[in-house]
């Protein structure tokens, strides 16, 4: 078992993520869970992948070894590239401006003090958020908080961004421009995303591809190609009409779990 680092440089055509035969096991043997089983998973370069599933399939531990925090207990995850991850919640610090908590990564990642203060300038461009560079946490709403997130995870130069439901705690309406957000960087940086939710329309809206998992152990059950054009809306019949086909295929496998957690 092995969680090969991040290279700085990517492999022509290798895949960004690939998982294979990934199992990981909490506890000792007797009370032993089984949160990931057998698991295998390529992620190309610049595809943006999404992960639904009933709470507990697995999907918080599967960004966790992605993003080198914890290891397999079987099995072999590879990374291509920088990673960066983010939360549902922002996770900033509270005591530093927004430009503060993008300059803190880029400190972390050893770049010139003179050279900082451009570049968060040019992350909180591209974030559309230059205007609120001396603001603190406090003084941010939710959607803003998350823009200075992402900013963030630019700032550590990722390849790999890996999101754990990050917009889940938010209105609709905030969702809906984070969407746009999202979908417009991805699209101008092509940086490779694995983002977990519980939201059928947003895996719909955002995914190249959306990944159905099982009920504990997570395993792969389906792959839904969404074969739409770029940009997508939220509301539009097409978007619904995946969301129908996710939501069914979800409600089989919650169905499946019950039945054999009976028949056990």
């Amino acid at each position: 078992m092995m969680n090969h680092p991040a290279l700085g440089s990517l492999a022509h055509n290798a895949p960004a993520i690939e998982l294979h035969g990934v199992s990981k096991f909490f506890g000792d043997e007797k009370h032993r869970v089984e949160a990931l089983s057998s698991f295998d998973l390529q992620v190309q370069s610049g595809e943006f992948i999404c992960l639904v599933g009933a709470s507990g399939c697995g999907k918080s531990t599967l960004l966790s070894l992605l993003a080198n925090l914890d290891t397999a207990s079987a099995g072999t995850v590879t990374t291509r590239g920088r990673t960066a991850l983010m939360f549902q919640e922002a996770a900033l610090f509270p005591w530093r401006t927004a430009a503060g908590n993008i300059d803190i990564a880029l400190k972390l990642n050893k770049m010139a003090r003179h050279e900082r203060k451009a570049r968060v300038a040019e992350l909180l461009e591209v974030v559309r958020l230059s205007e609120a560079a001396k603001k603190r946490p406090h003084q941010l709403s939710g959607g803003m908080r998350q823009r200075v997130a992402l900013a963030r995870a630019f700032a550590q130069d990722a390849d790999i961004v890996l999101m754990d439901e990050p917009f889940g705690a938010l209105d609709a309406i905030t969702r809906d421009v984070l969407h746009d957000e999202l979908e417009r960087l991805w699209l101008e940086r092509k940086f490779t995303t694995v983002f977990v939710t519980h939201n059928v329309r947003e895996a719909a809206r955002l995914g190249d591809r959306v990944l159905v998992l099982t009920s504990r152990p997570g395993r792969i059950a389906n792959e839904i190609r969404i074969d739409l054009p770029r940009p997508r809306r939220m509301d539009s019949p097409e978007i619904a009409a995946y969301a129908a086909e996710i939501t069914k295929l979800l409600r089989t496998e919650v169905r499946r779990h019950a039945h054999d957690t009976r028949v056990s």
